[in-house]
């Protein structure tokens, strides 16, 4: 079978990864995949045009915000403009290029959107969409007109493609809700080739070039935006949970825009000493700084953009030995199972208690999650139905 992705982000970033590795799983069983591709910075892109794994990337355009080393720089009012038109331009031609039997959007965004309406439903191919998030409320939005764009969209492709794939039970239900039956809830999963626990030896060395020795580390993995990824949270609790556990540190690995906020906060507070900013860390990298951890958090608040995600960063954490503290919000206690603590959402001091309860516990979690190769024929089923 012949199989494109028609995707808005690079597969360098966390929902990039889920189209990626179900991608190269589906090859690995004999199917030939490709994945059109926005890139988060189009300038530093070497070469348009890769196999990666068996898999063939195409990056068209450029994403609507560029993303440099974890850094976000957003672009002007006319600068976004130039970008979207030529990014849509450039996902039409790719998708109107390459012929395949299943075509498959990740994201109901306009670009591909509207693009696979032009290229591919007007001219009678079988198109699918993958819901993975609330667009409206994970997108960081200027104007009630963006707002819009983004509603419409995520409101409109569902009702004209052949099927949905979700990653959570909450999305499932809401399509369900509105009358949409051919749907398959696809999970996130792990990468297990990468996401194997590192040497204990390769990890001491590690934490002796970070000063991380003989430490109790706490850990924050992921996208730092308040909005959608409250960071804020932790902090707090962190700074409550300190004070009387010297050994404490908190890492946080990860960029965003609200990376100079989070550095700002820990300077204002007196906490450099006990909190440490990695920035963006490579993804093959990451496993072995996970590694690095003695519990990972999830912080999140009880509302449709949380319990619309399904975090890479729990998989991949229980992947590694290492317990997660979340929320039950959508899916989370389902995917932490009994591998973790599960507080109040939105709730700093229950996150200290959190720490408190696991710090004086230490959870060894026996973990066996979803992996790649088991989501992979999740997938192909959803083309079946």
């Amino acid at each position: 079978m012949r199989i494109v992705f028609a995707i808005t982000m690079g597969i360098e970033r966390p929902s990039g990864q889920r189209y990626y590795n179900v991608a190269r799983e589906l090859v690995g069983q004999g199917h030939r995949v490709r994945i059109i591709a926005l890139h988060p910075d189009l300038t530093s892109c070497a070469t348009s045009r890769f196999l990666y794994n068996g898999v063939e990337i195409w990056y068209v355009g450029q994403m609507y915000a560029r993303k440099c080393a974890g850094v976000t720089q957003s672009f002007s009012a006319f600068q976004l403009l130039w970008v979207l038109v030529t990014a849509t331009w450039g996902m039409f031609w790719a998708l109107w290029c390459s012929p395949a039997d299943v075509y498959h959007l990740g994201k109901p965004h306009p670009v591909n959107g509207l693009a696979a309406l032009l290229a591919i439903r007007l001219r009678g191919k079988r198109l699918y969409l993958d819901c993975d998030d609330e667009e409206v409320g994970s997108n960081r939005t200027t104007n009630r007109f963006q707002r819009w764009v983004f509603a419409f969209w995520q409101w409109f492709l569902p009702l004209i493609v052949d099927g949905v794939t979700v990653n959570t039970h909450f999305l499932e239900q809401r399509l369900a809700k509105r009358g949409i039956r051919n749907v398959a809830y696809v999970p996130n999963g792990v990468d297990y080739s990468l996401f194997q626990r590192p040497d204990s030896r390769t990890i001491e060395v590690l934490k002796k070039s970070l000063d991380l020795e003989n430490k109790y580390i706490i850990a924050y993995v992921g996208t730092i935006a308040f909005h959608s990824h409250p960071v804020d949270l932790l902090l707090e609790a962190f700074r409550q949970f300190s004070p009387t556990n010297p050994d404490a540190m908190l890492l946080i690995i990860g960029g965003g825009e609200d990376l100079p906020a989070v550095k700002r906060w820990i300077k204002a507070h007196n906490l450099a000493h006990r909190i440490k900013c990695l920035g963006h860390i490579e993804r093959q990298s990451l496993p072995l700084y996970m590694a690095l951890a003695d519990v990972t958090v999830d912080p999140v608040y009880d509302n449709a953009v949380a319990r619309a995600r399904s975090p890479l960063k729990i998989v991949e954490s229980l992947a590694l030995g290492i317990p997660v503290i979340t929320s039950d919000v959508g899916d989370r206690a389902e995917m932490v199972g009994r591998h973790g603590l599960i507080v109040e959402a939105g709730n700093s001091l229950a996150l200290y208690y959190g720490f408190e309860q696991i710090y004086y516990c230490r959870l060894i979690p026996n973990i066996r999650i979803y992996d790649w190769v088991t989501l992979s024929y999740l997938w192909l089923r959803a083309y079946d139905k």
